[in-house]
Order: C-alpha cells, then structure tokens, then sequence
C-alpha cells in the first residue's frame, strides 16, 4: 500500500465533492467527515484517479461497482447511525462504504461473495487499521453468528427482501436495502418497531448491480 498518495489536489476535489454531497441533501456531518477522512482513490485504479471526486460509480472487477458518491452517503445517512451500533453491510465490494461505516465508529461486518474484491477490501480495511470483520460469503445468508444487528445495509440490488436478513435485525433497528427485479431498485428503509412489527419507507430510484444467491467465488 506504499504507492497510494493523498495529494493538495486530491484534497482539494474532495472538498469539492463534499460540497456537492451537502447541496444534495446531505447533512449529517459525520458522513461528510468520514469522506474527507477516506481517500475514493485509493478504492480505484490508478486509470480512474482524476474522476475519483466526481459522483459516478466505477468498474471494480468481478462485475461489480463501486457507488456513486451520493449514493454511499445517501444511504448512510438513511441508517441513522450513533457510535457503537453493530452494523451489518451486505456487498464489501471495494470497501469503501465499509471504511465509512467504521470512519463513523459503528462495529461493522461485512460480507462479499467475490473473492477478490473481499481480499482487496480487506487490504484496505486493515490500511486504515479498522477493526471491521469481512467475510466472505453468501449476502443472502447474512452472518447469524453475530446476530442481531441494529443495523444492516444492503448495497447490491435485491429482487425482493431476504427474509433472513429481516430475522436478524434487532427489534428497534433499520435495514436499508434498493429492491426491484429490473436495471432500477427502489431504496427502501425498513424498519423493525421494539415489538418486531415491519414498516417500510421508499426513497427514490438507483441502480445497482444485482444481489445473487448462493453464489460465491
């Protein structure tokens, strides 16, 4: 990891960006914090380093994307977050949604189900000496060895909602998940009432790549 460089010039498009995500709607200031705390670069190739900053999703092998900026902080800030909860991210993908959650001070796991880009999330979950734990394996499943989770955020498109992922959602706690068979999802926050009682929230249209199960590699 001694090649990556945090640059003036970097910086500088981060600043940039981090405004654009507050004229967006994003006011948490954890959130824009933990982007200013986490280079995107360094989650991309060097072929994509002047875009880094701009919100647009990237190609980062084995089929899959890392996010738009917006969409990262998006559902962030939907979780609504305190510092300690127990996180689970469904989708490592090239850990840089997981290095925010733990930027935020929240007990995350995360699984993949590429092999892949599970080992080069965790090369950068250990760069920035977070103590996430990353799986890899089947979303689906989600991880019912630690559960139940105040939180859990799902970032591929899933067809319909698991329902083990419901099971393991704490009473009081919120999922956040874009669910739709086609290339679009609806971004859904469901929420799990101290009774266990379901409610759902939509919050617009994304795209994202699909959820598949059991299917690793």
């Amino acid at each position: 990891m001694n090649h990556l460089q945090d640059s003036y010039k970097h910086k500088g498009k981060r600043k940039i960006l981090i405004q654009s995500l507050k004229e967006m709607g994003i006011i948490d200031d954890r959130i824009l914090k933990a982007f200013d705390q986490i280079p995107r670069h360094y989650f991309l190739d060097l072929a994509f380093d002047e875009q880094a900053y701009t919100n647009m999703a990237f190609q980062i092998g084995s089929g899959q994307t890392i996010s738009h900026p917006f969409t990262v902080a998006f559902q962030t800030q939907l979780l609504e977050l305190s510092k300690g909860a127990k996180v689970l991210e469904i989708g490592s993908g090239s850990g840089f949604q997981t290095c925010i959650l733990a930027a935020l001070g929240v007990k995350v796991y995360s699984i993949e189900r590429h092999k892949q880009l599970h080992r080069k999330a965790k090369s950068m979950v250990d760069y920035f000496r977070f103590t996430a734990r990353l799986f890899f394996g089947d979303g689906y499943q989600g991880k019912k060895a630690y559960a139940p989770y105040d939180r859990i955020l799902v970032t591929c498109g899933a067809p319909e909602l698991p329902l083990e992922l419901i099971h393991q959602l704490k009473n009081g706690g919120i999922l956040v998940i874009p669910v739709g068979d086609g290339a679009e999802q609806k971004m859904l926050k469901i929420k799990k009432d101290h009774e266990g009682q379901i409610s759902q929230e939509e919050f617009g249209t994304f795209k994202f790549v699909p959820m598949l199960e059991r299917k690793v590699r």
